[in-house]
């Protein structure tokens, strides 16, 4: 049994590092988590990184379409047999044992599974419609996974009298909006892979061709196009704010940080005056340390 814990306890300590070596400023927002909490939200991190990998690693480059389905197939399997307790890796184990403390439905996790095979042959999104499913699958589903870790805060539920308030609706649009930062911020990468998130249509009212995202054209189309996009990200931070105040207490603060760290990457893309082509946007370590004590005064009024 010692051994067993022992074995837990390593790979829980590898999801901490995988969580802060690929998502630098998601981990910086764990960190104000109590520590079950933070251990399991670390445990769903790395295996949605897993299901990511599939599609989106070196390796992956590599194979066929059929190969990369028969992957996928598998992975759900896999996943099948952890919501059962089945195991086969420590990884698998930190996912039972989180599942375990913080019960949790696995649709979520089919969902997100399901966003990946839409990677396999969709290349392109006709209209918002379609690309916000797949945000929710890819991104909107975390928000599900993780709403059980972080909790409702009892002054909701102690009155008999008391509905449960339902937070899903924010978590998903969280999840949705923090996509969509990530599209923003990746559009130069994604081109190389023969991806483009944008929809066909906003390209088509800013008059800005595939042909010239593909050469990274900067242009006044361009500008117009990327401040529209910014802005329905902003939209969505801005629907996910009304559900942090249901969460619990120790819960607010850390999702109040993530929220506006993450939602600065938009802020950054600006900056760059969307010149997202030949750079990368990201959050200064000096805004994050700013970010910390606002958002902890925002978690304490709002």
């Amino acid at each position: 049994m010692k051994n067993s814990l022992s074995q837990l306890n390593k790979a829980y300590e590898i999801c901490r590092e995988e969580t802060q070596k690929w998502a630098k400023t998601f981990y910086l927002g764990t960190l104000l988590l109590p520590y079950e909490k933070r251990r399991a939200i670390w445990a769903i991190y790395v295996w949605c990184r897993r299901t990511d990998e599939i599609m989106d690693s070196k390796e992956a480059s590599t194979k066929s379409t059929e190969e990369l389905s028969d992957t996928l197939n598998k992975w759900e399997e896999n996943t099948k047999n952890i919501f059962k307790g089945q195991v086969k890796t420590d990884l698998d184990a930190v996912l039972v044992d989180t599942i375990e403390n913080f019960p949790q439905d696995i649709n979520p996790y089919l969902d997100m599974i399901e966003g990946q095979r839409m990677d396999l042959k969709k290349f392109r999104y006709k209209n918002f419609s379609e690309l916000k499913l797949y945000c929710y699958r890819v991104a909107g589903t975390v928000g599900l996974m993780t709403q059980n870790v972080m909790g409702i805060d009892s002054a909701y539920t102690s009155a008999p009298w008391s509905n449960k308030p339902d937070p899903s609706e924010a978590a998903i649009a969280l999840g949705i909006a923090n996509q969509l930062t990530n599209i923003l911020r990746d559009v130069g990468e994604d081109r190389h892979r023969g991806r483009i998130y944008l929809p066909q249509d906003d390209l088509k009212k800013y008059d800005y061709s595939e042909e010239e995202l593909l050469n990274g054209v900067i242009n006044k189309q361009w500008k117009l196009l990327m401040n529209f996009q910014l802005k329905r990200a902003r939209s969505w931070f801005t629907k996910s704010e009304e559900g942090i105040k249901w969460l619990s207490s120790d819960a607010r603060w850390p999702v109040w940080t993530s929220l506006r760290l993450y939602r600065g990457i938009l802020d950054s893309i600006e900056k760059l005056d969307y010149d997202v082509f030949n750079n990368r946007a990201f959050v200064k370590n000096s805004v994050k340390a700013l970010e910390i004590p606002i958002s902890f005064l925002i978690s304490r009024i709002k």
